[in-house]
């Protein structure tokens, strides 16, 4: 069994006299307290040794990227591709991967390996006899220099840098360029305090500043490369009923000196904000289409590089700059934010108030899979972002009409959209839908069918059978009631009738009696 260790100097093979203290692996450290310990169970069986740093930073980085560098592929075939049954220990689970598809040289790195591996730099002074301690560690040094400037030159994430620090400038400059211009019109607003009003553009107003000077020269001065005509013509009104004090010439020297330094920074900033344009197309072209190069440096920025911002998922993006609002929201359990960063973008911008969330979450999916295509993708073109910005606009104004139809041409979706929709030509909104209460069922079209018109033919004149009959009856029944009516009246008058004649009887009898 044999041992890989790796040195700034070179490769050292070593040979294990006693497998089975590998099994110990708590006490294998006392088998190197001493130098003559560690010879008794290791034996240098060679040491390939670098020619120069190239060739040690060649063979460093194939062993961080777990490749196998040609002088070790070299030595292992001298010594151990003879002997089939031999096995190799190695430190790095990739390198071993990679040394037993090569080669076909069984490989093993467990825990034990680990620990002989640490017990091997512990006594590596005495195992590699031939080398001092002071050549190892410059080798070391040059070997650790090296290998960082070719991870700094080479490196992916370094790339973007440029990108970062100049958005980080632009809103430096942009804050610098606020206080510049604030003390300009507070400082100039002394003396004419007019001219502030009159002009709002802030570089018309400093460069007018360094044209004229005091108030007094302004109807001779000549404005009409900074001013339109009718604001020229206001200003140097105002210029003559002033309320403002006088200043002296010391003043407005002083006052003109700032006003360079304002136009100076805002040149620079121009410049270097091409500059950052250009990068932006260059770095990320589909993010740039999409969002814009202000918003999409802003993104890049505060996620550190290219390839982080590219790792967050798209609910990340959507509220990248945003983390307050989202922490204090979470914490008092209300509605966390909608947008973040992405909320200064051009499309989440014409969006109305009730569309802004939508489309700031359409916007940050496509932008994720746009920087996805910018950070891992061979080719750099902006076609993908071009068609997702279409698509977005499209949404948009989907959005503002308030149509619901669908955004995707399938047939299937558009069959189930359309599964719930009036076949008429005409589609007009119901309002009765909306209702919860109970109402009448709607009716029927005026178009009916055959059959439904043979049923209500047939209809008819059952109803109308059945009107007459309950007719007849209504008659019967009155004659009814009419004729017991009549009944008790007729009893009556026989039996009055009655009376009268027993008095008259009683009469007749009484006088036959006398």
């Amino acid at each position: 069994m044999f041992v890989l260790y790796e040195t700034p100097a070179g490769y050292a093979i070593f040979k294990l006299l006693d497998e089975k203290k590998l099994e110990q692996v708590d006490n294998l450290y006392l088998e190197f307290e001493t130098p003559e310990r560690a010879n008794k169970l290791l034996k240098l069986k060679h040491f390939e040794k670098f020619n120069d740093t190239t060739e040690a930073l060649a063979a460093a980085t194939a062993a961080v990227e777990g490749k196998v560098s040609k002088p070790l592929k070299k030595t292992l075939k001298k010594l151990l591709v003879d002997d089939v049954q031999a096995s190799l220990l190695v430190a790095d689970a990739k390198l071993g991967t990679a040394i037993k598809d090569k080669l076909a040289v069984q490989c093993v790195y467990n825990t034990g390996v680990q620990e002989l591996m640490r017990c091997i730099r512990q006594q590596a002074d005495s195992l590699l006899g031939g080398l001092p301690k002071r050549e190892m560690t410059a080798m070391a040094l040059g070997l650790a220099h090296s290998l960082s400037r070719y991870k700094l030159k080479f490196s992916p994430d370094k790339i973007d840098t440029m990108i970062v620090q100049a958005q980080c400038l632009l809103d430096d400059l942009d804050k610098e360029l606020n206080n510049y211009m604030m003390r300009a019109r507070e400082w100039y607003g002394w003396h004419f305090p007019e001219l502030g009003k009159l002009i709002t553009d802030n570089i018309a107003f400093v460069k007018t500043i360094k044209l004229v000077g005091t108030r007094d020269n302004m109807a001779t001065s000549d404005l009409s490369d900074i001013l339109p005509e009718d604001v020229e013509q206001q200003v140097k009104e105002a210029a003559e009923i002033s309320m403002g004090t006088e200043i002296s010439e010391e003043d407005v020297l002083n006052i003109q000196c700032l006003c360079d330094e304002i136009i100076s920074i805002n040149d620079y900033r121009t410049h270097l904000y091409d500059y950052l344009k250009a990068r932006m197309m260059a770095m990320a072209p589909n993010l740039t289409v999409l969002v814009g190069d202000t918003v999409g440096a802003r993104l890049i920025a505060h996620a550190g590089s290219l390839i982080n911002l590219a790792k967050h998922p798209s609910s990340t993006v959507q509220i990248l700059g945003a983390e307050k609002a989202l922490f204090r929201a979470l914490k008092t359990k209300k509605d966390t934010p909608k947008y973040g960063l992405i909320y200064h973008a051009q499309l989440v911008g014409q969006a109305s108030q009730k569309n802004k969330g939508k489309m700031s979450r359409s916007l940050a999916a496509k932008a994720s899979l746009a920087t996805r295509v910018d950070a891992f993708g061979e080719e750099a073109t902006f076609e993908l972002g071009a068609t997702h910005k279409v698509k977005l606009e499209s949404r948009l104004r989907l959005l503002e009409e308030g149509n619901l139809r669908k955004l995707s041409g399938t047939g299937k979706a558009k069959a189930k959209f359309e599964k719930y929709q009036a076949k008429s030509e005409v589609f007009t909104y119901q309002p009765e839908a909306d209702n919860t209460l109970h109402v009448k069922k709607r009716k029927h079209s005026e178009v009916e069918t055959p059959v439904k018109q043979e049923q209500q033919a047939e209809e008819e004149p059952a109803t109308a059978a059945d009107e007459t009959e309950s007719k007849t009856e209504k008659k019967k029944k009155k004659k009814k009631k009419q004729k017991d009516e009549e009944a008790p009246e007729t009893a009556a008058e026989p039996s009055a009738e009655a009376d009268e004649a027993t008095p008259a009887k009683k009469k007749k009898k009484s006088k036959h009696q006398e």
